[in-house]
């Protein structure tokens, strides 16, 4: 490891003062905030082990992607005084991820998210209900909708 890095356990130290289940919700929350729709927190810690969470929203545009990643990073430093272990994204803004260690950040553009379909590949991870955790606002395609049962 390099010098003046820090282990994932070492951040997590600090992190387990808010669990990755509340700063999950915590980066739903703040997508939601700068109006992503198809937000989805799925729970893959028993399906890949590297991580505990996956959110992933959708953004309307290269802009509003850049303003959902900034609106996330302020609300995990601010709320649960964590910052990013990874943060990456493609130079057409389609796609940019927060890695956190423990919960792995995907804001997509309509277009990329449908071509990786990455909650899809991970369908049998449980999906925490936002409406139950306050979020109920939460825009969905059909698609999504679907998958995460409030279809019709």
């Amino acid at each position: 490891m390099q010098e003046g890095r820090k282990s994932v356990s070492e951040l997590n130290k600090k992190q387990d003062e808010v669990t990755s289940r509340e700063r999950a919700l915590i980066a739903a929350r703040a997508a939601d905030e700068k109006k992503a729709t198809d937000i989805m927190v799925q729970e893959v810690r028993d399906l890949i082990g590297v991580t505990d969470y996956f959110v992933i929203a959708t953004a309307a545009n290269n802009r509003q992607v850049e303003a959902i990643v900034d609106e996330i990073e302020d609300a995990e430093r601010e709320q649960a005084h964590v910052k990013p272990l990874h943060r990456e994204g493609t130079q057409d803004g389609t796609w940019s991820l927060l890695d956190y260690g423990d919960i792995v950040v995907h804001v997509f553009q309509p277009e990329t998210r449908e071509y990786y379909r990455l909650e899809a590949l991970w369908n049998d991870a449980p999906i925490i209900d936002l409406a139950a955790e306050g979020i109920s606002d939460v825009e969905y395609s059909d698609r999504i909708a679907k998958l995460i049962g409030r279809e019709g």
